[in-house]
């Protein structure tokens, strides 16, 4: 414990920031936002950089920890990094070398560069020196290279396991166990179970399973102080005084690190389902809503949806990807799945749904998955939209809560707005209220960006709307959080973060603006 409090000393004088990706604000790949995917961006993100400008930046666990330049158009505005707070030294370097090992004390310039940049490419960070530690007793926390299963209660479904745990890797553990993980993010392949929980994130499968604020039982956590704060409970109910746990969900590493979860994880059933249906307008999309949860019920897993916009774009840049309906072009797609207990009564009540949304005009077109590449493909299409947005060039990228009948609103308008300067894209989670708004352009232009901020948040707060659903603030919008929460709730917070954190080194500049922490 020694070298633990010797290790802590020197992180302690240096700040720590955080940029989602998605994640963050990202997705496929997230994190977290979730954390994204893209190439050789997976394998950077279960390490730690440790530079002398940007602080300490942790990648994995669901988020990237690093001060950073942001880039609109050709201009790069640099945060400005607190005095107070040291700066690493050759002392510091030789330190961790004797802790970790000089191969995990990696001053490499290229691999340093690539970990630098974010998969958007809107920040850069000037890390300057990775650190790889295999333990908490080495530096603070191990977010990558803590990824153990502790236990799993097959008969309650509680696991319990690392923060480092891939998302993927625990569904394919629980699934030999007849279980499965309460979300499911185009992500899954690199996030990890310790960013989604920090960032909240949702998934495709809110609509049957919530929010990981009611699946998490408990959470161990590193606190700003050095201190592990040890909440790893397992039990569904307990009425003990505050329920602190809440406090490192949905706050991006602010307050502490999240390094183990007790999380509930519901039965595998073996009946899955997967519609991809076509329709003619947004209106018939929310009624096929409605008419989902009152027919299918029980059963509903799955209701996402996309435009046409966003088919274009996975089409256009994703190799293989094809259009379920390529002899039509439609401005709607609804992705429907169900997963019950009983296969055949499954079928026949998602069949009768179906047949009866057809003969009412609410779907134009539709095919539902006979086997596992369908299914895949179809997924394919609706978790490759930020993949494709990457590769067309640069984006903006909005994660809003709005009321149904709103969300699509904002997309047309948005469209009318930026006229033929951008590409508009609106998809996401229509059975949990949730946009992912896209704005596609060749390059950032402070131009278009001038256009699409304030507004989008003014909107946004205007119809009592969320302006991050799932994603997070982050650095991005820690200064609008107003437009979402009441001045009173923001001081509040603050408090709580001057209470934890009161030297502000845990993720400084990010969820909370500046100037309530002052």
């Amino acid at each position: 414990m020694g070298r633990w409090r010797r290790a802590s000393q020197i992180v302690n004088r240096l700040r720590y920031d955080r940029l989602f990706g998605s994640p963050r604000d990202s997705i496929r790949g997230y994190p977290a936002i979730p954390l994204t995917d893209i190439g050789a961006q997976l394998r950077r993100e279960r390490e730690i950089v440790y530079g002398s400008l940007s602080g300490f930046r942790l990648v994995g666990g669901g988020g990237t920890w690093r001060t950073t330049i942001r880039s609109f158009g050709s201009l790069a505005s640099k945060v400005a990094r607190d005095p107070s707070f040291a700066k690493i030294t050759a002392e510091d370097i030789n330190y961790f070398r004797k802790i970790l090992g000089v191969k995990n004390v990696i001053q490499d310039e290229d691999r340093l560069i690539a970990s630098n940049t974010d998969w958007m490419r809107k920040y850069k960070g000037s890390s300057q020196l990775l650190l790889q530690p295999s333990s908490t007793e080495e530096v603070i926390i191990n977010v990558g290279l803590l990824n153990n299963i502790t236990s799993l209660d097959k008969v309650s479904g509680i696991l319990v396991c690392e923060a480092g745990c891939i998302l993927e890797n625990l569904d394919s553990f629980l699934s030999d166990h007849g279980l499965m993980m309460p979300l499911d993010l185009g992500a899954k392949g690199s996030c990890q179970i310790g960013g989604n929980i920090s960032t909240n994130a949702g998934g495709l499968r809110f609509v049957r399973y919530g929010s990981l604020r009611g699946s998490v039982l408990g959470i161990e956590a590193v606190l700003a102080n050095g201190s592990i704060l040890d909440l790893l409970g397992t039990l569904r109910k307990d009425n003990t005084g505050y329920d602190l746990k809440q406090l490192f969900i949905g706050i991006e590493g602010s307050l502490g690190i999240v390094t183990k979860v007790s999380i509930m994880t519901p039965a595998r059933l073996p009946s899955t389902n997967l519609a991809f249906l076509a329709c003619k307008d947004y209106k018939s999309c929310q009624k096929l809503l409605y008419e989902a949860k009152c027919r299918l019920g029980e059963i509903l897993s799955a209701f996402e949806f996309l435009d046409s916009e966003s088919m274009n774009m996975v089409i256009t840049y994703l190799e293989g990807v094809r259009n379920p309906f390529p002899s039509s072009d439609y401005n709607f797609y609804v992705l429907i799945e169900t997963t019950g207990s009983t296969e055949s009564h499954d079928k026949e009540k998602l069949e009768s749904f179906l047949m009866k949304s057809m003969e009412g005009g609410l779907i134009s077109d539709g095919v539902v998955a006979q086997d596992m590449n369908q299914t895949s493909s179809f997924w394919r299409i609706r978790e490759g939209i930020s993949e494709a947005l990457v590769r067309a060039g640069a984006v903006y990228k909005y994660d809003l809560s709005l009321p149904v009948e709103k969300i699509y609103e904002i997309v047309e308008e948005m469209r009318s707005r930026l006229g033929q300067s951008a590409t508009v894209l609106g998809y996401g989670h229509l059975g949990d209220g949730n946009l992912h708004l896209n704005v596609s352009v060749p390059e950032y232009d402070d131009k278009v960006s001038a256009k699409i901020e304030p507004f989008v948040y003014e909107w946004t707060s205007k119809h009592r709307g969320s302006i991050s659903a799932e994603h997070g603030l982050g650095q991005m919008k820690a200064n609008e959080i107003h437009y979402s929460k009441p001045v009173e709730a923001v001081q509040l917070m603050a408090s709580i973060k001057k209470l934890l954190d009161p030297n502000g080194i845990m993720n400084p500049y990010k969820v909370l603006p500046q100037s309530v922490l002052c």
